[in-house]
């Protein structure tokens, strides 16, 4: 087995309830496991885990077998190499941050450094907090120093369950740009478990899309989110990423230029740096359809594309269109009325006007 990647295959019955996937994943950046309520993404994680003892798998990170029924391998979760971030923070009320981290380090065989907990600690901007008891810590706070913990064990897998659905809009906001950081530098895989497509967007190179217990879709994000067959792209909130460089500032106009591949989308001015990566997330329903591109109009974000598909929305009168821009997919939520007043056919080309660009920091 390549030792980039990890399987996941796992059975498992449940009392009206019953989980059938079949995983193999990237050894590399974050993968989102995602889902409504009840759809099995945490009981995927916690079988990654070893917190649940599927009745059929076959569990592996590289060359390490973590549980295969076939030939009676089942590893306790102390003896797998992962970190795990639970919903809630749970650190251990009676230690102060740095004694909570001082226990991370000692559950790995490598050990560690009060070098290694500083720099841990200062990439999740918590190096002011070790002297503090967790009850005198904000929810935002706790789950960075989780999160640090389990850095901390040295895990080839870090597992994260819904880290910020316990907190509030502005603690969410508080830590986002934090985990974003962490998505950047980690070296090891991580699984990450949300029902928020806005974090999924924010952090996922990799995107399962999962339904009670079936694995409705897998594959890169852009990719997935693009799917029309998908009820992510049906929905009203669907959408799609794209990942651009920062080329230019225009202080005349106070825009900033992002390059992508197929070509440069225009954002209000903000202090990036020249050749900084960037992640923009665009609503379908904030996508209109021109059949010229020279006719003016107030919309600055106008690309030209190829119609790829034309599908149906959640709503009666609206439709879906799939664009290329260049290689990059684009997707488009108008009217029925108006793709037929425009005539629209796979393979025409277009063009698609964003009247607005949400930017992923």
């Amino acid at each position: 087995m390549n030792e980039e990647m990890i399987s996941l295959r796992v059975k498992h019955a449940f009392a009206g309830f019953s989980l059938d996937v079949d995983l193999s994943l990237p050894g590399k950046g974050v993968t989102v496991l995602f889902g409504h309520s009840g759809s099995g993404k945490t009981t995927v994680l916690r079988c990654a885990a070893g917190l649940e003892r599927a009745q059929q798998a076959h569990i592996a990170l590289g060359d390490a077998v973590w549980q295969d029924t076939d030939k009676g391998i089942f590893v306790p979760t102390w003896q797998r190499s992962i970190g795990y971030v639970f919903q809630e923070a749970s650190l251990f009320p009676h230690l102060n941050v740095r004694r909570n981290l001082a226990f991370g380090m000692k559950r790995t065989k490598a050990g560690g450094t009060l070098d290694d907990l500083f720099r841990v600690a200062e990439q999740l901007g918590i190096n002011h907090l070790l002297d503090r008891a967790p009850d005198k810590l904000s929810g935002g706070e706790r789950q960075r120093v989780a999160i640090a913990r389990a850095l901390l064990t040295r895990p080839r897998l870090l597992l994260m369950d819904e880290p910020l659905s316990a907190l509030d809009m502005a603690r969410k906001q508080e830590i986002l740009p934090y985990l974003e950081q962490l998505h950047d530098r980690l070296e090891v895989p991580m699984l990450y478990v949300t029902h928020q497509i806005e974090e999924a967007a924010h952090l996922g190179d990799h995107l399962v899309l999962l339904d009670q217990g079936r694995v409705q879709a897998s594959g890169p994000l852009a990719g997935v989110l693009a799917r029309l067959d998908l009820p992510l792209a049906r929905d009203q909130e669907g959408s799609v990423v794209i990942d651009a460089t920062v080329e230019a500032h225009d202080t005349t106009w106070h825009l900033t230029h992002l390059r992508f591949p197929g070509g440069t989308i225009y954002v209000p001015q903000r202090d990036f740096a020249i050749g900084k990566s960037v992640r923009v997330r665009i609503l379908a329903r904030d996508v209109s359809i021109a059949l010229s591109g020279d006719n003016p109009s107030s919309i600055q974000n106008r690309f030209a594309c190829t119609v790829n598909d034309i599908a149906p929305a959640d709503d009666a009168a609206q439709c879906l269109v799939g664009l290329r821009v260049g290689e990059v997919p684009l997707t488009a939520r108008i009217t029925h009325l108006s793709a037929n007043q425009l005539g629209l056919a796979v393979g025409q080309q277009v063009w698609a006007q964003v009247k607005a660009v949400a930017l992923l920091e």
